[in-house]
């Protein structure tokens, strides 16, 4: 028997508290290493971008891989990179919790130039306003006192100030 399928996924994920770790180097390296990452687990990144605060992806998953299982590999063995790649960014941890939105294939041209996008994005909307959007388009309702808790703000959003806070 032979199955067919394909599930086209972008996923959405925030550093903790947004607090905006991913400096223009970590993202140069971060990337492709999240690439990797999906490879290994049979995973096929189709693009992947951000800024500080949060990572984009499309991925496609194999049958066999549930998206969760998916955001497990991805934020866990990233985060365990970026502690042994950044000491100094000892104390990065990605947010509890992600966004996963299905796309059609006639989607996949404009979710990419979209995740690619984010820089321009984001000079005139916030990643809230950018993740209601998101929630609203699917049709997924959702609790907004959850919202606050997800975009609960960090008191200091300077990441060297956050690297060194004990």
């Amino acid at each position: 028997m032979h199955s067919f399928t394909s599930i086209l996924v972008h996923c959405v994920w925030s550093t903790k508290k947004r607090v905006p770790y991913l400096s223009s180097n970590l993202r140069n390296r971060l990337w492709p290493y999240l690439g990797g990452i999906a490879r290994e687990n049979k995973m096929k990144a189709l693009t992947i971008g951000g800024v500080a605060d949060h990572v984009h992806i499309l991925i496609l998953l194999p049958i066999t891989l549930s998206v969760a299982k998916a955001l497990q590999f991805l934020t866990g063995n990233s985060s365990k990179w970026v502690h042994q790649t950044f000491p100094e960014l000892r104390s990065f941890e990605w947010q509890e919790g992600y966004g996963a939105f299905s796309i059609a294939i006639s989607g996949i041209d404009a979710t990419v130039a979209y995740i690619r996008n984010q820089a321009e994005h984001h000079r005139t909307r916030s990643f809230r306003q950018e993740f209601v959007t998101m929630l609203r388009r699917h049709g997924l309702d959702y609790d907004e006192r959850k919202l606050d808790w997800f975009f609960r703000p960090c008191r200091d959003s300077s990441p060297v100030n956050a690297v060194t806070q004990r």
